[in-house]
């Protein structure tokens, strides 16, 4: 008998959390989305809450230890590696992250583990700033407004006039890895 990898009930249960949230994650609707029964769930989960548990590792293995394997493959300078990160900004897990960080309003040791990957992200933001940057300050909101422009660009039905949303957001990234002004002690 050939069961349904365990994997596979995962990337189901990820479509399923980034198209409705966590109510979305039923264990019957994945079973017919794989073509399969329900019974092969238990198979790799004990119920629903280790599955969702599961998702919430997939989704951190995704957007923190994957993207900063691949941006740090290559070894180049922080300004190309930030490009780099921006370039790899992928919208799956977008739409996963915003459910997660809806999820993590109602549910207080969800918020505490969005907490803990804002953190490593922002850890990690910093790093790369922080090569260029040798004011703290000025490397800490260099990466909230990186940060912030990934995640917050989404929620901004505004437009540009003759501009496009991509080259205003290409524009504003730009912006965060110029050279650091001289500090009026240095000037």
């Amino acid at each position: 008998m050939t069961r349904t990898p365990r994997e596979r009930w995962v990337e189901q249960g990820l479509e399923a959390l980034a198209a409705g949230g966590p109510d979305a994650v039923r264990i019957e609707p994945l079973a017919k989305a794989l073509g399969v029964t329900k019974g092969g769930f238990y198979w790799h989960f004990e119920d629903r809450q280790a599955l969702l548990d599961e998702l919430l590792d997939a989704w951190e293995r995704l957007s923190v230890d994957s993207a900063i394997e691949l941006v740090e493959e290559a070894g180049d300078d922080p300004r190309a590696r930030l490009r780099r990160l921006s370039a790899i900004a992928d919208e799956r897990i977008l739409d996963i992250d915003l459910a997660v960080r809806d999820w993590a309003r109602r549910d207080t040791a969800v918020a505490a583990r969005l907490r803990r990957i804002d953190d490593r992200r922002m850890g990690y933001l910093r790093s790369l700033f922080a090569a260029f940057c040798p004011d703290r300050d000025d490397a800490e909101a260099r990466s909230l407004l990186a940060f912030s422009l990934w995640i917050g660009n989404h929620f901004i039905a505004a437009g540009h006039g003759p501009r496009s949303r991509i080259a205003v957001v290409e524009r504003a990234f730009e912006s965060l890895l110029a050279e650091p002004a001289a500090s009026p002690a240095s000037a």
